[in-house]
């Protein structure tokens, strides 16, 4: 079942042209002249019931301004979004029930009260039954580690327990959808991990569809098994993280530490990069040799203690699908 359908989608803005000279600031008041600024250039692209998605791409490449029109809070300029078969700016209210948005650097919570006085106002809010904000409660506090900081003013939290404490008032109301844009910027790797767990438990639980804006490559492979990445509006690629680390992360690394100092070789279908005491790199083309097959040809000829390989840096394959391009 489709939850999210994105087809020919584009959102432009109108950009006003700034007078220079005398008077200038007078003559932007009564001036009618803009630029076209397309910050979103038909793109098309679903996601399925369940799935947690990775929608990536550099800074300004359109990501926020999607999620924008996702949620309702802004309207396309044209193509055609739905959202569990709901088109969010038309029927906004109805939207806003069945998503839970989670923006880095924007916080939902009243920013002077304590953290439980702002998830009971947004009960209230969603008219969310008291079983049900009961349950969530007692299951999300605890797996989010926001016992301490229950009763605390939100000012007072770290970002990290800010961040957590917002993903937890955004599920709730039991969303179908969850939108994150940016939802580990700055935050601690304790707090990460949490997010991390937290997040691929409810999409087990609940199967919650999660579409996830981030620069974070450790947030896609902890929790995505499909990308859509995108630039300067423009769709660049859709489709599963393998296939994609499969087509540009082509080069391999194999570490391999010997029981003894040994001198410096080259391996057929392989180059050494590195050398350092006992241990060696070297790096291969997944289409030229496996690991097993240069790990077999150097246990031939040298006692091998110890090996590791290094699969290529995500952040590395998005820059060359972007060189590509």
């Amino acid at each position: 079942m489709i939850m999210i359908e994105v087809s020919h989608l584009v959102k432009e803005f109108k950009i006003p042209v700034q007078k220079k000279g005398r008077f200038a600031a007078v003559r932007n008041l009564f001036s009618s002249e803009h630029t076209i600024k397309r910050a979103v250039d038909d793109i098309t692209f679903s996601v399925d019931d369940g799935e947690i998605v990775g929608f990536i791409g550099k800074n300004g490449a359109g990501k926020s301004t999607t999620i924008k029109m996702l949620s309702g809070i802004l309207q396309p300029t044209s193509g055609n979004v739905t959202v569990d078969g709901i088109k969010p700016f038309e029927q906004r209210m109805e939207n806003a029930k069945q998503i839970g948005v989670v923006f880095g650097q924007k916080t939902q919570l009243w920013w002077d009260v304590p953290l439980i006085e702002s998830y009971r106002l947004l009960k209230e809010i969603y008219k969310i039954e008291d079983g049900t904000y009961r349950k969530n409660l007692d299951r999300y506090i605890p797996m989010l580690d926001l016992e301490e900081v229950i009763n605390k003013p939100v000012r007072q939290m770290s970002l990290g327990q800010r961040v957590k404490a917002d993903i937890c008032a955004a599920l709730l109301h039991d969303p179908k959808i969850l939108f994150l844009d940016e939802p580990t910027i700055g935050v601690d790797v304790v707090s990460k991990k949490y997010l991390h767990d937290f997040i691929s438990e409810i999409n087990r639980e609940k199967g919650t569809t999660v579409l996830l804006t981030t620069h974070d490559m450790g947030d896609i492979e902890k929790l995505c098994s499909r990308v859509v990445v995108i630039d300067s509006g423009h769709l660049m690629y859709d489709g599963d993280l393998e296939s994609m680390v499969q087509k540009f992360g082509v080069i391999r690394s194999l570490m391999i530490e010997f029981d003894e100092p040994v001198g410096d070789f080259q391996v057929e279908n392989a180059k050494l990069t590195r050398s350092e005491g006992n241990r060696k790199w070297f790096s291969f083309h997944r289409s030229e040799a496996t690991p097993m097959e240069l790990i077999r040809s150097i246990g031939d000829k040298y006692p091998v203690h110890d090996i590791e390989i290094i699969e290529p840096d995500i952040e590395e394959i998005v820059r060359k699908l972007y060189e590509s391009k």
